[in-house]
């Protein structure tokens, strides 16, 4: 995405974006979000330069949906999860 297509997507020019990535000046915290929003991106990554943070607001959503779960249903959800993980480990030494 260019710095004119992040934007127009939060109502902003191209210019503007530049200046924010080169920290000549700060986003109001209502621009972030929306950047962030564009992005698939926490504000926590945006505010600490990505660092350990690398969960999208996908991610982000899905896992705040697990915490509303039964710990049976969490149990299964684990599970699911691990046997995924695992297949996707076997596929990458197959490779």
């Amino acid at each position: 995405m260019t710095q004119s297509d992040l934007g127009k997507a939060v109502g902003t020019s191209g210019d503007t974006i530049g200046k924010y990535e080169r920290d000549e000046i700060q986003p109001s915290i209502n621009t972030a979000a929306k950047i962030t929003d564009s992005l698939n991106l926490t504000i926590d990554f945006l505010v600490t330069d990505g660092g350990d943070q690398n969960i999208n607001n996908d991610a982000l959503k899905r896992l705040k949906l697990l915490e509303k779960l039964t710990p049976k249903d969490k149990d299964q959800n684990r599970a699911l999860m691990d046997a995924f993980f695992a297949k996707h480990k076997v596929d990458s030494l197959l490779q």
